[in-house]
């Protein structure tokens, strides 16, 4: 909509840019002299639009940006060679950027629901075991519009949007962790659940969430990155928000869950888990977002748009690199723990085989988080039927706890090794 009085400078500006343009006179004697259209390769939106402020379109005036499917026309090629090589490279425009920021932050209530629904449908999958159900949680969860929102607001010095993404992206943490919570509590009261904390931490689903290493910080890293790049570049951010809620939804359901039954503690590796998420999220988000030229309009904001860029990226990486420092305890931890197992279960072969016995299962529980200490050895071991088993417990028990279990070498005090005995009776195939 051009204002009135600006109708030649804004035309001028459009032919010096050699842009085709059909105008129409705008007769609802408003304050508005005419309606002017115009194609653009995406790549040209945003310094046409700021050539165009330049010679009097006023912010205030309608703008509307709209996508076409296909543009058929010599001089829009043209304009397509000229800017596809310019500063901006295939990123949207500054306004776009925020608008579709904003649009993926929905209203409160429906942001309410869908983070409830997904924290629930997630808990119900961890509990059934269900890789299927888990990954359906994470397709209806919202949290990609929030994360984009922050970093958004950042870069481009709008303080409302921050704020806005902010208050969303601690809301649906909590509104997650409690839905969550209350569920796995239902379940549990009610019966309909009839497993104990330790068969629930025992779930494949759930177990791999309690203790996470470095590697999810890559995870989420990757995850913030391409949904920044999906949204700078106008590509579909659906997929990309999958993966940021895989990120985040899952562990906030684990957190829950530890809550409802009541072992914390056990869940702190998760809690940090999503911690680490949502911080490295938002730091590569606004690292791209950056470094793709997003700025401020005003040159007098610009100064200002830095300054708080840098805070806030000092913020999330302070922060990082604490619970980072967390999590690479848990993955040595992992790493000793999984030494540790080999060696047991190598023992408990070499004791079998050597009085005749048959290993049916070797179980190793730890005591203590995030660094890990064998606490009890569990063996089971087959003989044949009407023979005595001979007592190999003291033997076990001497070479197990001879070996180094951690970062201060043996044991101490003493793991417990306790083996059972079960009658094996083979019978050949006929």
């Amino acid at each position: 909509m051009v204002p009135a009085g600006k109708r030649e400078a804004v035309l001028a500006a459009l032919d010096e840019e050699g842009i085709d343009y059909a105008l129409t006179d705008e007769t609802s004697n408003r304050e508005y002299a005419a309606l002017v259209s115009f194609p653009l390769p995406k790549e040209a939106v945003e310094p046409v639009l700021q050539d165009l402020r330049e010679a009097g379109l006023e912010r205030d005036a309608y703008t509307v940006v709209v996508d076409a499917e296909t543009v058929v026309s010599r001089r829009f090629e043209r304009l397509e060679e000229e800017y596809g090589d310019g500063e901006n490279g295939d990123r949207i425009a500054r306004e776009e950027l925020v608008a579709r920021a904003a649009d993926l932050a929905p209203r409160l209530r429906t942001y309410v629901g869908m983070t409830v629904l997904s924290a629930i449908v997630a808990t119900a999958g961890l509990l059934l075991d269900s890789p299927a159900v888990v990954v359906g949680s994470m397709v209806i969860a919202p949290l990609i519009g929030p994360a984009m929102a922050t970093s958004v607001g950042t870069v481009v010095d709008d303080d409302e949007l921050f704020e806005r993404g902010v208050r969303l992206q601690v809301l649906g943490g909590v509104l997650a962790v409690a839905a969550a919570a209350v569920f796995a509590f239902a379940l549990r009261v009610t019966g309909l659940l009839p497993l104990s904390p330790d068969e629930v931490f025992a779930i494949s689903e759930v177990r791999e969430r309690l203790a996470p290493d470095v590697l999810s910080v890559v995870i989420a890293i990757a995850a913030g990155g391409a949904g920044a790049l999906s949204l700078s570049s106008g590509v579909s951010s659906a997929i990309v928000g999958v993966m940021i809620a895989a990120a985040l939804v899952p562990p906030t359901a684990v957190v829950g869950i530890g809550l409802a039954f009541g072992r914390p503690v056990s869940v702190a590796g998760a809690t940090v888990l999503v911690l680490v998420n949502f911080l490295s999220i938002n730091a590569a988000a606004l690292a791209v977002l950056w470094r793709a030229g997003y700025r401020p309009v005003s040159i007098f904001d610009l100064d200002e748009a830095r300054t708080a860029t840098r805070r806030r990226v000092a913020v999330l990486v302070v922060g990082l690199v604490v619970l980072s420092a967390f999590l690479g305890a848990v993955t040595v931890a992992s790493q000793q723990s999984a030494a540790f197992e080999d060696e047991v279960r190598t023992i408990v072969a070499d004791v079998a085989a050597e009085e005749d016995l048959h290993r049916v299962s070797t179980t190793i529980s730890y005591d203590g988080f995030p660094v890990r200490r064998p606490e009890q050895v569990t063996v089971v071991l087959g003989y044949e039927p009407g023979v005595d088993p001979p007592r190999v417990g003291e033997r076990l028990a001497a070479r197990i706890n001879a070996v180094e279990a951690g970062p201060f070498g043996v044991a101490d005090p003493p793991v417990e090794v306790e083996v059972r005995y079960v009658v094996v009776e083979r019978i050949e195939g006929g």
